[in-house]
């Protein structure tokens, strides 16, 4: 029943941001728009409440407690980017707005960008940590928490694997490459020569 649920939570999510957006901009009525995404936290609600309501009637925690856990941690780190990035999109495509902006691909203003996609993650790991923590106490000592603990260091694992590639964007910065200062001499005596008959 999890794992059905979380595909229909899944679904549900993109259902909701699809109308959403219709009605914002292709039907131009904002408010129901907005009200449409505004009702993407339910789900998560609606989810973590089965999860736990399995739990308390004594279901054996296994890896589809840990899966919405996980899922609930990642809707929560990244629905909001997600949406923003359809949102501006879809703007540009039927509304006129501006077009999406190019993430940077040189220097510090890189790095900074994916620290901020590390962030998101990170986010998400965290949250789900502490979900899969609270299930374990939860659960207590009378259950095996052993699949919950699992997800767990998945998450650890997420979380440094984050880490380490923001960090290379900071310690080993991409450099932009240089434009040729100077051209070819035969190019350019060619070139000259060319003007000149003009």
């Amino acid at each position: 029943m999890i794992v059905g649920l979380i595909i229909a939570c899944e679904v549900a999510f993109w259902v909701l941001l699809a109308a959403g957006l219709a009605f914002r901009y292709a039907f131009r009525m904002p408010r129901t728009g907005l009200a449409l995404l505004l009702c993407e936290p339910l789900l998560e609600i609606v989810l973590f409440v089965v999860t736990a309501i399995d739990l308390r009637n004594g279901a054996e925690p296994d890896w589809r407690h840990g899966l919405a856990a996980v899922y609930i941690g990642f809707t929560v780190g990244l629905g909001h980017a997600t949406i923003k990035w359809a949102d501006v999109r879809v703007a540009h495509r039927f509304a006129g707005g501006p077009p999406p902006v190019r993430p940077p691909k040189y220097g510090t203003a890189q790095a900074v960008h994916e620290w901020k996609v590390a962030g998101r993650w990170i986010l998400a790991a965290a949250v789900a940590l502490a979900l899969l923590q609270g299930a374990v106490w939860y659960v207590g000592d009378a259950g095996d928490v052993s699949a919950l603990r699992a997800w767990q260091h998945r998450m650890l694992w997420a979380i440094g694997i984050n880490v380490v590639i923001a960090g290379c964007y900071t310690l080993f910065p991409k450099q932009q490459p240089k434009e040729k200062a100077v051209e070819n001499p035969v190019d350019s005596e060619a070139g000259a020569g060319t003007s000149s008959r003009r």
